[in-house]
Protein backbone atom coordinates (compact mmCIF):
# COMPACT_ATOMS: atom_id res chain seq x y z
CA UNK A 1 0.00 0.00 0.00
CA UNK A 2 1.59 3.56 -0.70
CA UNK A 3 0.94 5.81 1.88
CA UNK A 4 0.36 10.03 1.42
CA UNK A 5 0.10 9.09 -2.54
CA UNK A 6 -0.54 12.77 -4.23
CA UNK A 7 2.17 14.18 -5.89
CA UNK A 8 4.28 16.47 -3.39
CA UNK A 9 5.42 19.65 -4.82
CA UNK A 10 2.48 21.20 -6.54
CA UNK A 11 4.25 24.10 -8.11
CA UNK A 12 6.09 22.26 -10.28
CA UNK A 13 4.51 18.78 -11.46
CA UNK A 14 5.64 16.08 -13.84
CA UNK A 15 3.66 13.37 -15.25
CA UNK A 16 6.63 11.05 -14.96
CA UNK A 17 7.02 10.02 -11.59
CA UNK A 18 7.29 7.51 -8.94
CA UNK A 19 5.94 7.58 -5.29
CA UNK A 20 8.25 5.28 -2.71
CA UNK A 21 6.17 5.96 0.20
CA UNK A 22 5.10 2.63 2.23
CA UNK A 23 7.06 -0.01 3.62
CA UNK A 24 11.23 0.67 3.92
CA UNK A 25 13.88 -1.40 5.75
CA UNK A 26 14.52 0.09 9.03
CA UNK A 27 17.83 -0.13 11.91
CA UNK A 28 18.23 2.02 14.93
CA UNK A 29 22.04 3.12 14.84
CA UNK A 30 22.22 4.56 19.00
CA UNK A 31 25.62 4.72 18.96
CA UNK A 32 26.05 6.43 15.26
CA UNK A 33 28.24 4.03 14.21
CA UNK A 34 26.53 2.68 11.27
CA UNK A 35 28.57 4.59 8.81
CA UNK A 36 32.13 3.33 10.14
CA UNK A 37 30.32 -0.13 10.17
CA UNK A 38 29.16 0.34 6.64
CA UNK A 39 25.53 -0.18 7.04
CA UNK A 40 25.06 0.97 3.82
CA UNK A 41 26.62 -2.17 1.98
CA UNK A 42 24.85 -5.09 4.43
CA UNK A 43 23.21 -3.45 7.52
CA UNK A 44 21.13 -4.92 10.13
CA UNK A 45 17.78 -4.18 9.03
CA UNK A 46 16.17 -5.96 11.61
CA UNK A 47 12.59 -3.75 11.51
CA UNK A 48 10.00 -2.26 8.69
CA UNK A 49 8.94 1.48 8.63
CA UNK A 50 6.35 3.31 7.30
CA UNK A 51 7.61 5.56 5.16
CA UNK A 52 6.51 9.24 5.20
CA UNK A 53 6.21 8.62 9.31
CA UNK A 54 8.92 9.49 11.55
CA UNK A 55 9.88 6.33 13.89
CA UNK A 56 8.28 7.99 17.51
CA UNK A 57 4.67 8.09 15.41
CA UNK A 58 1.86 5.41 15.88
CA UNK A 59 1.72 5.35 11.70
CA UNK A 60 5.40 4.17 11.48
CA UNK A 61 4.46 1.01 12.83
CA UNK A 62 8.03 1.88 15.38
CA UNK A 63 6.55 3.98 18.11
CA UNK A 64 9.60 4.18 19.42
CA UNK A 65 9.57 7.75 21.30
CA UNK A 66 13.48 7.98 22.82
CA UNK A 67 16.07 10.15 21.85
CA UNK A 68 17.65 8.49 18.67
CA UNK A 69 21.04 9.53 17.41
CA UNK A 70 20.70 8.05 14.35
CA UNK A 71 18.53 5.60 11.70
CA UNK A 72 18.75 3.87 8.80
CA UNK A 73 16.28 2.74 6.35
CA UNK A 74 16.61 0.68 2.97
CA UNK A 75 14.49 -0.07 0.02
CA UNK A 76 15.22 -1.71 -3.14
CA UNK A 77 13.09 0.04 -6.36
CA UNK A 78 12.45 -1.29 -9.57
CA UNK A 79 12.77 1.33 -12.18
CA UNK A 80 10.62 1.45 -14.75
CA UNK A 81 11.76 0.45 -18.42
CA UNK A 82 10.43 3.84 -19.82
CA UNK A 83 12.93 5.63 -17.73
CA UNK A 84 16.16 4.10 -18.39
CA UNK A 85 17.40 6.83 -21.34
CA UNK A 86 16.07 9.95 -19.09
CA UNK A 87 17.98 10.83 -16.07
CA UNK A 88 16.65 9.60 -12.71
CA UNK A 89 16.18 12.35 -9.77
CA UNK A 90 15.24 10.89 -6.03
CA UNK A 91 13.74 13.30 -3.94
CA UNK A 92 13.48 13.84 -0.28
CA UNK A 93 10.45 16.43 1.23
CA UNK A 94 12.67 16.20 4.42
CA UNK A 95 14.48 14.38 6.38
CA UNK A 96 15.14 14.86 10.06
CA UNK A 97 18.10 16.30 10.20
CA UNK A 98 21.52 15.16 8.64
CA UNK A 99 20.76 12.87 5.93
CA UNK A 100 23.22 10.51 3.76
CA UNK A 101 22.10 8.54 0.75
CA UNK A 102 23.26 5.70 -0.92
CA UNK A 103 22.23 4.34 -4.40
CA UNK A 104 23.50 0.72 -4.85
CA UNK A 105 26.68 1.13 -2.79
CA UNK A 106 27.45 4.27 -3.64
CA UNK A 107 27.36 7.65 -1.86
CA UNK A 108 24.71 9.59 -4.11
CA UNK A 109 24.73 12.65 -1.50
CA UNK A 110 23.66 14.18 2.07
CA UNK A 111 21.91 17.12 3.29
CA UNK A 112 21.62 19.36 6.45
CA UNK A 113 18.14 20.18 7.59
CA UNK A 114 15.26 18.68 8.92
CA UNK A 115 12.99 20.75 7.20
CA UNK A 116 13.76 21.26 3.50
CA UNK A 117 13.78 19.25 0.64
CA UNK A 118 16.81 17.72 -1.29
CA UNK A 119 17.45 15.86 -4.73
CA UNK A 120 19.87 14.22 -6.11
CA UNK A 121 20.45 12.72 -9.52
CA UNK A 122 20.92 9.21 -9.18
CA UNK A 123 21.70 8.35 -12.96
CA UNK A 124 25.07 7.26 -12.54
CA UNK A 125 24.35 5.30 -9.72
CA UNK A 126 22.31 2.83 -11.67
CA UNK A 127 23.10 -0.25 -12.41
CA UNK A 128 19.67 -1.39 -15.06
CA UNK A 129 16.31 -1.74 -13.31
CA UNK A 130 17.09 -1.77 -9.63
CA UNK A 131 17.87 0.65 -7.29
CA UNK A 132 19.05 -0.50 -3.77
CA UNK A 133 18.26 3.30 -1.86
CA UNK A 134 19.97 3.47 1.90
CA UNK A 135 19.16 6.13 4.25
CA UNK A 136 20.93 7.34 7.38
CA UNK A 137 19.32 10.31 9.45
CA UNK A 138 21.59 11.47 12.43
CA UNK A 139 19.06 13.68 14.84
CA UNK A 140 20.63 15.33 17.93
CA UNK A 141 17.67 18.10 19.45
CA UNK A 142 19.98 19.02 22.54
CA UNK A 143 23.29 19.96 20.30
CA UNK A 144 22.06 23.36 20.64
CA UNK A 145 23.58 23.21 16.60
CA UNK A 146 20.00 22.54 14.91
CA UNK A 147 16.91 24.34 14.45
CA UNK A 148 14.18 21.37 16.27
CA UNK A 149 10.83 23.77 16.56
CA UNK A 150 8.94 22.13 19.30
CA UNK A 151 10.42 18.58 19.78
CA UNK A 152 10.72 18.41 23.44
CA UNK A 153 14.50 18.70 24.41
CA UNK A 154 13.88 16.06 27.47
CA UNK A 155 12.67 12.86 26.88
CA UNK A 156 9.08 13.84 28.30
CA UNK A 157 6.89 16.10 26.11
CA UNK A 158 6.31 19.15 28.76
CA UNK A 159 4.74 22.70 28.52
CA UNK A 160 4.90 23.27 24.66
CA UNK A 161 7.34 20.88 23.44
CA UNK A 162 6.17 17.61 22.19
CA UNK A 163 6.97 14.10 20.70
CA UNK A 164 10.17 14.63 18.80
CA UNK A 165 10.65 13.47 15.26
CA UNK A 166 13.49 11.58 13.61
CA UNK A 167 14.09 10.97 9.79
CA UNK A 168 11.80 10.78 6.87
CA UNK A 169 8.95 12.42 7.70
CA UNK A 170 7.98 13.91 3.85
CA UNK A 171 7.20 12.35 1.12
CA UNK A 172 10.05 10.21 -0.76
CA UNK A 173 10.00 10.07 -4.73
CA UNK A 174 11.46 9.69 -8.04
CA UNK A 175 10.90 11.12 -11.28
CA UNK A 176 12.38 11.13 -14.98
CA UNK A 177 13.70 14.02 -16.53
CA UNK A 178 14.96 14.57 -19.99
CA UNK A 179 18.83 15.57 -20.02
CA UNK A 180 18.00 19.20 -19.60
CA UNK A 181 15.20 20.09 -17.74
CA UNK A 182 13.24 23.03 -15.69
CA UNK A 183 14.83 23.03 -12.37
CA UNK A 184 13.10 25.30 -10.46
CA UNK A 185 10.80 28.62 -11.02
CA UNK A 186 10.33 31.91 -9.58
CA UNK A 187 6.80 33.91 -10.23
CA UNK A 188 5.70 37.99 -9.20
CA UNK A 189 2.78 38.72 -10.16
CA UNK A 190 1.38 42.82 -10.75
CA UNK A 191 -2.32 43.07 -10.13
CA UNK A 192 -2.54 46.70 -11.63
CA UNK A 193 -0.84 45.83 -14.50
CA UNK A 194 -1.85 42.48 -15.20
CA UNK A 195 1.34 40.75 -15.66
CA UNK A 196 3.24 38.14 -14.44
CA UNK A 197 7.11 37.80 -14.09
CA UNK A 198 8.57 34.62 -14.60
CA UNK A 199 12.17 32.88 -13.61
CA UNK A 200 12.41 29.70 -14.98
CA UNK A 201 15.83 27.70 -14.21
CA UNK A 202 17.48 24.63 -16.22
CA UNK A 203 19.63 22.02 -15.04
CA UNK A 204 21.81 22.83 -17.51
CA UNK A 205 22.52 25.26 -20.30
CA UNK A 206 21.66 23.72 -24.21
CA UNK A 207 21.75 25.21 -27.44
CA UNK A 208 18.38 25.70 -29.60
CA UNK A 209 16.08 25.61 -26.57
CA UNK A 210 12.69 27.82 -26.31
CA UNK A 211 10.23 27.51 -23.35
CA UNK A 212 6.79 28.00 -23.39
CA UNK A 213 4.56 29.47 -21.61
CA UNK A 214 0.78 29.58 -21.48
CA UNK A 215 -1.34 30.70 -18.81
CA UNK A 216 -5.29 29.80 -18.15
CA UNK A 217 -8.10 30.90 -15.83
CA UNK A 218 -10.81 28.21 -15.85
CA UNK A 219 -10.06 26.71 -19.08
CA UNK A 220 -9.63 29.81 -21.09
CA UNK A 221 -6.50 30.79 -22.51
CA UNK A 222 -5.78 34.14 -21.05
CA UNK A 223 -1.85 34.61 -21.88
CA UNK A 224 0.62 33.16 -23.92
CA UNK A 225 4.85 33.58 -24.70
CA UNK A 226 7.76 31.99 -26.07
CA UNK A 227 10.86 32.65 -24.39
CA UNK A 228 14.61 32.08 -26.15
CA UNK A 229 16.63 30.17 -23.61
CA UNK A 230 20.18 31.99 -23.13
CA UNK A 231 22.35 30.06 -20.46
CA UNK A 232 20.35 28.27 -17.86
CA UNK A 233 18.23 30.99 -16.59
CA UNK A 234 14.58 32.10 -18.72
CA UNK A 235 13.14 35.27 -18.21
CA UNK A 236 9.89 35.99 -19.58
CA UNK A 237 6.51 38.20 -18.87
CA UNK A 238 3.51 37.32 -19.28
CA UNK A 239 0.32 39.80 -20.21
CA UNK A 240 -2.86 38.60 -19.08
CA UNK A 241 -5.81 39.07 -20.82
CA UNK A 242 -8.26 38.78 -18.00
CA UNK A 243 -7.13 40.01 -14.42
CA UNK A 244 -9.06 37.61 -11.26
CA UNK A 245 -6.84 38.55 -8.24
CA UNK A 246 -6.31 36.35 -5.25
CA UNK A 247 -7.58 37.41 -2.21
CA UNK A 248 -8.39 35.99 1.21
CA UNK A 249 -11.46 33.57 1.12
CA UNK A 250 -11.53 34.32 -2.98
CA UNK A 251 -8.75 32.12 -4.16
CA UNK A 252 -8.98 33.07 -7.90
CA UNK A 253 -6.40 30.91 -9.14
CA UNK A 254 -4.83 30.60 -12.92
CA UNK A 255 -3.11 27.43 -14.17
CA UNK A 256 0.31 27.69 -16.16
CA UNK A 257 2.05 25.33 -18.20
CA UNK A 258 5.63 25.34 -19.13
CA UNK A 259 7.05 23.37 -21.99
CA UNK A 260 10.74 23.16 -22.90
CA UNK A 261 11.46 22.39 -26.36
CA UNK A 262 13.71 22.14 -28.82
CA UNK A 263 13.34 22.46 -32.94
CA UNK A 264 9.65 22.52 -32.39
CA UNK A 265 9.84 19.37 -29.73
CA UNK A 266 8.95 18.67 -26.22
CA UNK A 267 11.70 18.41 -24.53
CA UNK A 268 10.16 19.01 -21.01
CA UNK A 269 6.94 20.01 -19.76
CA UNK A 270 5.97 20.91 -15.65
CA UNK A 271 1.97 22.06 -14.78
CA UNK A 272 2.13 24.53 -12.60
CA UNK A 273 -0.43 27.77 -11.50
CA UNK A 274 -0.13 31.46 -9.41
CA UNK A 275 -2.10 33.53 -8.16
CA UNK A 276 -2.66 37.37 -8.71
CA UNK A 277 -1.97 39.25 -5.74
CA UNK A 278 -0.20 42.11 -3.95
CA UNK A 279 1.01 42.92 -0.31
CA UNK A 280 2.64 46.00 0.46
CA UNK A 281 2.58 48.44 4.18
CA UNK A 282 0.87 51.97 4.34
CA UNK A 283 -0.13 53.75 7.12
CA UNK A 284 0.71 50.94 9.44
CA UNK A 285 -1.37 48.95 7.48
CA UNK A 286 -0.74 45.22 6.03
CA UNK A 287 -2.45 45.54 2.34
CA UNK A 288 -3.35 42.74 0.26
CA UNK A 289 -4.31 44.32 -3.74
CA UNK A 290 -4.21 48.13 -2.05
CA UNK A 291 -6.35 47.14 0.65
CA UNK A 292 -5.95 46.74 4.49
CA UNK A 293 -6.69 43.42 5.38
CA UNK A 294 -7.70 42.51 9.06
CA UNK A 295 -5.58 39.61 9.85
CA UNK A 296 -7.73 37.19 12.01
CA UNK A 297 -4.82 34.49 12.33
CA UNK A 298 -4.14 31.88 14.42
CA UNK A 299 -1.39 29.72 16.05
CA UNK A 300 -0.98 26.20 13.57
CA UNK A 301 1.99 24.26 14.93
CA UNK A 302 1.19 21.40 12.39
CA UNK A 303 1.31 18.32 14.95
CA UNK A 304 -0.67 15.05 14.42
CA UNK A 305 -2.01 12.57 17.50
CA UNK A 306 -0.60 9.61 15.04
CA UNK A 307 1.82 11.11 12.75
CA UNK A 308 3.43 13.79 14.69
CA UNK A 309 5.19 16.10 12.24
CA UNK A 310 3.16 14.31 9.47
CA UNK A 311 -0.61 14.41 8.44
CA UNK A 312 -1.72 11.18 8.15
CA UNK A 313 -3.84 12.27 4.97
CA UNK A 314 -3.58 15.18 2.51
CA UNK A 315 -7.25 15.37 3.80
CA UNK A 316 -6.28 16.33 6.96
CA UNK A 317 -4.03 18.97 5.64
CA UNK A 318 -6.90 20.64 3.78
CA UNK A 319 -9.38 19.90 7.07
CA UNK A 320 -7.12 21.97 9.56
CA UNK A 321 -7.52 24.89 7.03
CA UNK A 322 -11.84 24.08 6.85
CA UNK A 323 -11.94 24.45 10.14
CA UNK A 324 -9.98 27.54 11.16
CA UNK A 325 -12.02 29.43 8.73
CA UNK A 326 -15.21 27.85 10.00
CA UNK A 327 -14.25 29.71 13.11
CA UNK A 328 -14.03 32.75 11.19
CA UNK A 329 -10.34 33.06 11.21
CA UNK A 330 -8.57 33.96 7.59
CA UNK A 331 -5.43 32.25 8.03
CA UNK A 332 -2.30 30.97 10.12
CA UNK A 333 1.14 31.22 11.39
CA UNK A 334 2.67 27.83 10.18
CA UNK A 335 4.29 28.29 13.55
CA UNK A 336 7.99 26.63 14.57
CA UNK A 337 7.99 24.33 11.70
CA UNK A 338 8.07 24.67 8.37
CA UNK A 339 5.20 22.83 6.68
CA UNK A 340 4.93 20.51 3.69
CA UNK A 341 4.56 21.96 0.73
CA UNK A 342 0.70 20.24 0.71
CA UNK A 343 -0.30 22.59 3.17
CA UNK A 344 0.26 25.98 1.23
CA UNK A 345 -1.16 24.32 -1.93
CA UNK A 346 -4.48 23.98 -0.31
CA UNK A 347 -3.98 27.16 1.62
CA UNK A 348 -3.80 28.82 -1.76
CA UNK A 349 -6.71 26.69 -2.87
CA UNK A 350 -8.90 28.18 0.06
CA UNK A 351 -7.43 31.70 0.45
CA UNK A 352 -6.25 31.15 3.41
CA UNK A 353 -2.99 33.55 4.86
CA UNK A 354 -0.38 32.28 6.20
CA UNK A 355 2.98 33.34 7.43
CA UNK A 356 6.15 31.23 6.80
CA UNK A 357 8.33 30.45 10.06
CA UNK A 358 11.65 28.44 10.81
CA UNK A 359 11.48 25.67 13.75
CA UNK A 360 14.05 27.40 15.21
CA UNK A 361 14.15 26.69 19.09
CA UNK A 362 16.91 24.59 20.40
CA UNK A 363 19.24 26.75 17.81
CA UNK A 364 22.25 28.42 19.75
CA UNK A 365 22.05 31.85 17.92
CA UNK A 366 24.32 33.64 20.66
CA UNK A 367 27.03 33.25 18.45
CA UNK A 368 27.65 33.26 14.52
CA UNK A 369 27.51 29.51 14.77
CA UNK A 370 24.07 29.67 14.56
CA UNK A 371 24.14 31.62 11.10
CA UNK A 372 25.41 28.79 9.69
CA UNK A 373 23.72 26.30 10.36
CA UNK A 374 20.03 28.47 10.34
CA UNK A 375 20.87 30.28 7.31
CA UNK A 376 21.39 27.90 3.91
CA UNK A 377 17.77 25.74 5.38
CA UNK A 378 15.95 29.03 5.83
CA UNK A 379 17.05 29.86 1.88
CA UNK A 380 15.84 26.80 1.24
CA UNK A 381 12.43 27.07 2.31
CA UNK A 382 12.00 30.57 0.85
CA UNK A 383 12.81 29.82 -2.54
CA UNK A 384 10.50 26.58 -1.76
CA UNK A 385 7.33 28.37 -0.64
CA UNK A 386 8.18 31.75 -2.71
CA UNK A 387 5.10 31.15 -5.45
CA UNK A 388 2.82 30.31 -2.56
CA UNK A 389 0.08 33.43 -3.19
CA UNK A 390 -0.87 32.87 0.33
CA UNK A 391 2.03 33.10 2.20
CA UNK A 392 1.92 36.97 2.76
CA UNK A 393 4.95 37.29 5.12
CA UNK A 394 8.32 35.88 6.51
CA UNK A 395 9.43 35.39 10.24
CA UNK A 396 12.74 33.34 10.47
CA UNK A 397 12.47 33.24 14.22
CA UNK A 398 10.47 33.01 17.22
CA UNK A 399 11.02 34.20 20.84
CA UNK A 400 14.72 34.37 20.62
CA UNK A 401 15.68 34.21 24.01
CA UNK A 402 18.76 34.62 25.32
CA UNK A 403 20.99 31.39 26.60
CA UNK A 404 22.27 30.91 29.36
CA UNK A 405 22.65 34.20 30.55
CA UNK A 406 24.17 35.43 26.71
CA UNK A 407 22.26 37.05 24.34
CA UNK A 408 21.16 36.64 21.05
CA UNK A 409 23.63 38.22 18.48
CA UNK A 410 21.99 40.60 16.92
CA UNK A 411 24.32 40.29 13.49
CA UNK A 412 21.91 36.98 13.33
CA UNK A 413 18.95 38.08 13.05
CA UNK A 414 19.97 41.39 11.04
CA UNK A 415 22.24 38.93 8.46
CA UNK A 416 19.18 36.84 7.88
CA UNK A 417 16.68 39.79 7.51
CA UNK A 418 18.92 40.88 5.10
CA UNK A 419 19.20 37.99 2.92
CA UNK A 420 15.07 37.08 3.10
CA UNK A 421 14.74 40.52 1.95
CA UNK A 422 17.30 40.07 -1.35
CA UNK A 423 15.57 36.43 -1.91
CA UNK A 424 12.03 38.21 -1.80
CA UNK A 425 11.23 41.73 -2.20
CA UNK A 426 7.44 41.11 -2.43
CA UNK A 427 6.69 40.35 1.14
CA UNK A 428 7.24 41.92 4.64
CA UNK A 429 9.54 40.42 6.98
CA UNK A 430 9.12 39.88 10.70
CA UNK A 431 12.81 39.20 11.96
CA UNK A 432 11.28 37.39 15.06
CA UNK A 433 8.43 37.32 16.15
CA UNK A 434 7.57 38.37 20.19
CA UNK A 435 11.07 39.32 21.11
CA UNK A 436 13.94 40.95 20.37
CA UNK A 437 13.04 42.83 17.40
CA UNK A 438 16.69 43.74 15.49
CA UNK A 439 15.29 44.92 12.13
CA UNK A 440 11.65 44.34 11.25
CA UNK A 441 8.94 45.57 8.59
CA UNK A 442 6.07 44.90 10.94
CA UNK A 443 6.05 44.99 14.87
CA UNK A 444 4.90 41.92 16.69
CA UNK A 445 4.30 41.07 20.42
CA UNK A 446 3.30 38.23 22.40
CA UNK A 447 0.94 38.56 25.59
CA UNK A 448 -0.92 36.11 27.46
CA UNK A 449 -2.63 38.76 29.61
CA UNK A 450 -5.95 36.98 30.87
CA UNK A 451 -7.45 39.67 32.60
CA UNK A 452 -9.59 41.16 30.02
CA UNK A 453 -9.53 44.85 31.52
CA UNK A 454 -5.69 44.33 32.02
CA UNK A 455 -5.32 43.10 28.70
CA UNK A 456 -6.86 46.14 27.45
CA UNK A 457 -5.17 49.18 29.46
CA UNK A 458 -1.97 47.47 27.64
CA UNK A 459 -3.16 48.75 24.48
CA UNK A 460 -5.25 51.76 25.12
CA UNK A 461 -3.15 54.57 24.56
CA UNK A 462 -1.93 53.74 21.49
CA UNK A 463 -5.87 53.35 20.38
CA UNK A 464 -5.66 57.35 21.25
CA UNK A 465 -3.27 57.55 18.68
CA UNK A 466 -0.62 57.51 21.88
CA UNK A 467 2.55 55.83 22.96
CA UNK A 468 2.51 52.64 21.80
CA UNK A 469 2.72 49.19 23.98
CA UNK A 470 6.18 47.13 24.19
CA UNK A 471 7.06 44.49 25.49
CA UNK A 472 11.17 44.24 26.88
CA UNK A 473 11.57 48.03 26.09
CA UNK A 474 14.79 48.05 27.49
CA UNK A 475 15.65 45.76 24.39
CA UNK A 476 13.10 46.75 21.80
CA UNK A 477 11.47 49.85 20.36
CA UNK A 478 8.84 50.60 18.35
CA UNK A 479 9.47 52.66 14.80
CA UNK A 480 5.97 53.20 13.34
CA UNK A 481 5.15 49.47 12.07
CA UNK A 482 2.09 47.78 11.80
CA UNK A 483 1.63 46.17 14.67
CA UNK A 484 0.42 42.77 15.59
CA UNK A 485 -0.20 40.68 18.52
CA UNK A 486 0.68 37.52 16.92
CA UNK A 487 0.55 35.90 20.06
CA UNK A 488 -2.61 36.03 23.05
CA UNK A 489 -4.96 34.41 24.07
CA UNK A 490 -4.10 30.68 25.03
CA UNK A 491 -7.06 30.10 27.01
CA UNK A 492 -6.46 26.80 29.14
CA UNK A 493 -9.73 24.63 29.00
CA UNK A 494 -9.67 20.85 29.38
CA UNK A 495 -13.13 20.47 31.78
CA UNK A 496 -13.21 17.82 33.97
CA UNK A 497 -8.96 16.82 33.69
CA UNK A 498 -6.65 17.53 36.11
CA UNK A 499 -3.74 17.10 33.97
CA UNK A 500 -2.67 19.70 31.09
CA UNK A 501 -0.95 22.81 30.72
CA UNK A 502 -2.04 26.18 29.24
CA UNK A 503 -1.84 30.10 29.89
CA UNK A 504 -2.73 31.78 33.12
CA UNK A 505 -6.03 30.33 35.29
CA UNK A 506 -8.46 28.26 33.58
CA UNK A 507 -12.02 29.72 33.31
CA UNK A 508 -14.81 28.08 35.97
CA UNK A 509 -16.78 26.99 32.83
CA UNK A 510 -17.44 27.40 29.14
CA UNK A 511 -19.40 30.66 29.53
CA UNK A 512 -16.43 31.78 30.88
CA UNK A 513 -14.14 30.97 28.49
CA UNK A 514 -16.43 32.10 25.47
CA UNK A 515 -16.53 35.25 27.60
CA UNK A 516 -13.10 35.99 27.73
CA UNK A 517 -11.87 35.23 24.52
CA UNK A 518 -14.91 37.38 23.00
CA UNK A 519 -13.00 40.52 25.71
CA UNK A 520 -9.75 39.76 24.00
CA UNK A 521 -10.39 39.57 20.82
CA UNK A 522 -12.48 42.24 20.24
CA UNK A 523 -9.79 44.69 22.10
CA UNK A 524 -7.69 43.92 19.34
CA UNK A 525 -10.42 44.31 16.29
CA UNK A 526 -11.66 47.63 17.78
CA UNK A 527 -7.71 49.17 18.00
CA UNK A 528 -7.35 51.52 15.23
CA UNK A 529 -3.64 50.89 16.15
CA UNK A 530 -3.30 47.31 15.59
CA UNK A 531 -3.47 45.43 12.34
CA UNK A 532 -3.34 41.85 13.07
CA UNK A 533 -3.76 39.27 15.90
CA UNK A 534 -2.93 35.44 16.21
CA UNK A 535 -4.51 33.55 18.65
CA UNK A 536 -2.96 30.79 20.28
CA UNK A 537 -4.18 28.22 19.09
CA UNK A 538 -6.34 25.97 17.12
CA UNK A 539 -5.90 22.59 18.45
CA UNK A 540 -4.49 20.97 21.72
CA UNK A 541 -1.05 19.13 20.75
CA UNK A 542 -0.59 16.44 23.84
CA UNK A 543 -0.78 17.93 27.22
CA UNK A 544 -0.90 21.99 25.56
CA UNK A 545 -4.68 21.92 26.25
CA UNK A 546 -5.37 25.42 25.07
CA UNK A 547 -6.60 24.99 21.30
CA UNK A 548 -10.31 25.63 20.51
CA UNK A 549 -10.22 21.85 18.64
CA UNK A 550 -8.67 19.05 20.28
CA UNK A 551 -6.16 17.24 19.32
CA UNK A 552 -8.42 15.18 17.63
CA UNK A 553 -10.07 17.99 15.79
CA UNK A 554 -12.98 17.86 17.54
CA UNK A 555 -14.76 21.63 18.17
CA UNK A 556 -14.39 22.30 22.61
CA UNK A 557 -17.24 25.10 21.42
CA UNK A 558 -19.78 25.77 19.19
CA UNK A 559 -17.79 26.88 15.78
CA UNK A 560 -20.77 29.32 15.18
CA UNK A 561 -19.94 31.54 18.24
CA UNK A 562 -15.97 31.96 18.01
CA UNK A 563 -16.95 32.82 14.07
CA UNK A 564 -19.17 35.47 15.29
CA UNK A 565 -16.73 37.35 17.78
CA UNK A 566 -13.81 36.88 14.81
CA UNK A 567 -15.94 38.04 11.88
CA UNK A 568 -16.83 41.71 13.19
CA UNK A 569 -15.01 44.59 11.31
CA UNK A 570 -11.99 45.40 12.32
CA UNK A 571 -11.03 49.58 12.78
CA UNK A 572 -9.06 49.74 10.25
CA UNK A 573 -11.52 47.72 8.08
CA UNK A 574 -13.95 50.51 9.03
CA UNK A 575 -11.28 53.24 8.70
CA UNK A 576 -10.39 52.16 5.31
CA UNK A 577 -14.36 52.03 4.13
CA UNK A 578 -15.02 55.53 5.37
CA UNK A 579 -12.35 56.47 3.44
CA UNK A 580 -13.49 54.90 0.42
CA UNK A 581 -16.45 56.80 0.58
CA UNK A 582 -15.25 60.30 1.06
Amino acid sequence: MTIRNEYPRPQLERKEWLNLNGEWQFAFDHGKSGIEREFYKEGPFTNTIQVPFCPESELSGIGYTDFMAAVWYKRVVQIPESWLNQRIILHFGAVDYHAHVWVNGQKAGEHKGGYTPFSLDVTNFLNGEEAIIVVCAEDDTRSGLQPRGKQSGRYYSAGCDYTRTTGIWQTVWMEAVPETYIKKTAYKTNPKSGTVSIEAYLNQYEKELVLELEATYKGKGVAKETAYVSGSHIHANLSLSEIHLWEPGKPQLYDLTLSLKKAGRVVDQVESYFGVRSVSIEDKAILINDKPIFQRLVLDQGFYPQGIYTAPTDEDLKKDIEISMEMGFNGARMHEKIFEPRFLYWADQLGYLVWGEHGNWGLDITGSKGLERFLPEWMEAVERDFNSPALIGWCPFNETWDQNGTRQNDEVLRITYEVTKRLDPTRPVIDTSGNFHVVTDVFDIHDYEQNVEKFAEKFAEMGRGGKAYVTFADRQQYENQPYFVSEYGGIWWNPGEKEGWGYGDKPESKEAFLQRYKGLTETLLKNPAICAFCYTQLYDIEQEVNGLYTYERRAKFDPSIIRNINSQKAAIEIAYEQKERE
